[in-house]
């Protein structure tokens, strides 16, 4: 566990104190978390910073690419800082601080400015400088050690996690959008890596690992942890991608010190601007935002889906538009590599992607695709309260295309909601937290692959179901009275014989002779009322259309068959309404669906099941959809018998008791 980075974090932090009065709390982490960045790099740079200012006059009339190169070989670094002033001697000169802090900005190299622009900082430079408090700022940053040395990269992305936590609780905005919590890193990352343990550590060995959502870095940097932990001479590239601009520059300031080529970093939205559309790679990780909408890139993606289908990345289907998560997996599995090599993937999810959407909805065709390609593995229920924004329960999905042969056509759950402890101290929403020991818990379950308390395994097909259209006959009296003359006044179709589109004296005209054939109809129905119900609509009907001849109505189809309704009325006791093949109309009020296993006959079910309450009903085969849903709950739910009347009544008395003596006191 990483020693006292709360307390570098809140040392840092503590500069709020000074942003106060010229600053909105919101604002605070637009000062605190880029001088953050420039002050880890000033510490890193430290050692070798005379010898690249003493280089630097020899690189006069060199090119640009040859002085860079010979700077970092100087810097014995991927970048470099060729201005005269770090933090120590920005504070030396407070008189022209502003200038000198701009003059060391700008004296970064290339690839180092390109990722501090995205903090737009310039501004808060002039804000902080007029404002007086510049070198209060400035020298508070020159008073904290950042060098590698004092403080390890993993526990610099610690700190940079906590000062998002805390500018998050500032502005009211959600810090679990940036980072996770890095116990549930390493969980995803041990599941992923320790079944390939045996090829991992082999000499020299390279492989690649993604993130499409990656925040500070945070999954990458344990991604990279676990492998060096592994195998000091295996290499594991690092890429990914971001959409905060703050984020993104904080991960690619991370890669650049660690000697990672940021330019695997990309910046941008991963659905509309795939920074790395021709990559694959052998793992994956994220933890998208949990049911964020993808209305601003819905155009994006939908074309993507209708235009490219399964030759894209979301042909299977789209989900609900409140709720983006399985469009990260779909983007994820299509930079999985082909099968013979493969690639492991693991994500995490709220529990909506297990069930949302009946059969034939966007998130039933994904789930359907991915398990019918038998790409689905594992599921691990987490403990709730493990994450910094919100306190619901939380899974992870392992997906592959190189499943183990024990492990081919088969599904594992493993519920691991009880593997947690409690923390000393909250964090926002965050009140468990995965021990080292019940990680290596559940990886063992997981590893083990065998039914148990804490882990099921089926077939795939267990989680699918024929969703079956049931319909039952449509069934009307009909009865010409003033009631049901009323609502055929309200019927839009009528009230439209009295409207017109077109303009001037011929819509007048077609208006008129609207209104003069409703009144005619109304008036020839009151003349006709009736008190006998008749109930078959074919006796009605021939009647209806008798008296419309009789007194020259001239109605199309359209207006006669909402007459024909307007008068009718639902009726068990009816007889059965037949189409135009004699064959029973279908009420669709009364239409219901059937959930039918993949694995049962569903001709026996519906004898058995439905046959014997509804005697009437019969099922439309040509509507069938096949949909999946994993319900997880339903698979290791425990009963638990209620309590017994008597401890409940003993309860109530001492309840009534401890009220007596409140309000005893009270009153008294």
């Amino acid at each position: 566990m990483v020693i006292n980075f709360r307390e570098k974090a809140n040392f840092i932090w503590s500069v709020a104190d000074i942003l106060r009065h010229d600053y909105k709390q919101s604002d605070y982490g637009n000062v605190i978390l880029p001088l953050t960045v420039l002050r880890r790099l000033d510490c890193v740079m430290e050692p070798t910073k005379e010898k690249v200012l003493d280089y630097l006059p020899k690189t006069k009339g060199m090119g640009s690419e040859a002085a860079e190169l010979l700077l970092k070989k100087q810097a014995k670094l991927p970048f470099y800082n060729k201005s005269k002033y770090d933090f120590k001697k920005l504070v030396e000169d407070p008189d022209h601080l502003a200038s000198n802090l701009r003059n060391f900005i700008s004296g970064f190299s290339k690839n180092a400015r390109d990722i501090i622009q995205y903090f737009a900082f310039d501004e808060n430079i002039e804000k902080m400088d007029k404002g007086n408090i510049l070198f209060l700022v400035i020298k508070k940053f020159s008073e904290i050690d950042l060098h590698p040395d004092q403080v390890a990269n993993i526990e610099m992305g610690y700190i940079f996690e906590e000062l998002i936590r805390k500018f998050a609780d500032a502005s009211n905005e959600t810090a679990g959008e940036h980072f996770t919590p890095r116990e549930v890193i390493r969980l995803m990352v041990d599941i992923l890596f320790t079944p390939d343990s045996d090829i991992l550590t082999k000499k020299e060995i390279v492989k690649t690992v993604y993130d499409p959502a990656c925040g500070t870095g945070g999954m990458l940097s344990v991604a990279e942890e676990y492998m060096r932990e592994l195998n000091k001479d295996a290499h594991l590239v690092l890429f990914g991608q971001e959409i905060n601009d703050q984020t993104y520059a904080i991960c690619n300031s991370d890669m650049l010190i660690k000697g990672e080529n940021p330019d695997n970093i990309k910046y941008g939205n991963s659905f509309t601007h795939d920074g790395l559309k021709e990559e694959k790679f052998d793992y994956m990780l994220s933890n998208p935002p949990f049911g964020v909408e993808w209305k601003k890139f819905e155009d994006h993606v939908v074309k993507e889906h209708e235009q490219l289908g399964f030759s894209g990345r979301f042909g299977a289907g789209l989900p609900r538009i409140s709720d983006g998560s399985f469009l990260f997996l779909q983007h994820m599995i299509s930079k999985m590599k082909p099968e013979n090599v493969g690639s492991k993937i693991a994500i995490v999810f709220n529990g909506s992607p297990l069930f949302s959407g009946g059969a034939g909805s966007g998130e039933s065709e994904i789930r359907k695709w991915i398990i019918e390609n038998d790409w689905l593995e594992t599921i691990i229920a987490l403990p709730d309260q493990l994450f910094y924004n919100t306190g619901i329960s939380t899974y992870i999905w392992i997906v592959t295309n190189r499943k183990q042969t024990k492990r081919k056509g088969k599904i594992q759950l493993v519920n691991a909601t009880n593997f947690f402890a409690k923390m000393a101290r909250s964090l926002g929403n965050k009140r468990n937290e995965i021990t080292q020991e019940n990680i290596e818990k559940i990886v063992k379950i997981y590893g083990d692959f065998k039914n148990g308390e804490y882990c099921k395994i089926f077939d795939n097909k267990y989680f699918g179901y024929t969703k079956v259209t049931v319909e039952r006959p449509l069934r009307l009296n009909f009865l010409v009275n003033k009631e049901r003359i009323l609502i055929l006044e309200e019927e839009s179709a009528f009230l439209n014989l009295a409207k017109s589109k077109k303009k001037g004296a011929e819509g007048l005209k077609e208006i008129e002779a609207g209104q003069k054939l409703q009144e005619k109809i109304k008036s020839v129905l009151m003349k006709n009322i009736s008190g006998e119900k008749v109930i078959n609509r074919e006796t009605f009907q021939k009647w209806l259309e008798k008296l419309f001849e009789k007194h020259k109505i001239e109605a199309k189809k359209p207006v006669f068959e909402v007459v024909l309704y307007a008068l009718s009325e639902r009726d068990e006791t009816a007889d059965i309404c037949l189409d135009v093949k004699g064959k029973p109309e279908p009420d669709a009020d009364l239409r219901d669906y059937e959930n039918v296993s993949l694995g049962e006959d569903i001709d026996k079910y519906f004898e058995k099941e439905v046959k014997p309450h509804v005697p009437d009903a019969w099922m439309d085969r040509s509507k069938d959809k096949i949909g999946y849903e994993l319900n997880f709950t339903k698979e290791f739910y425990k009963y638990k018998p209620l309590r017994s009347l008597e401890d409940i009544r003993k309860d109530i008395l001492a309840l009534e008791k401890e009220t007596e003596g409140i309000l005893k006191e009270i009153l008294e």
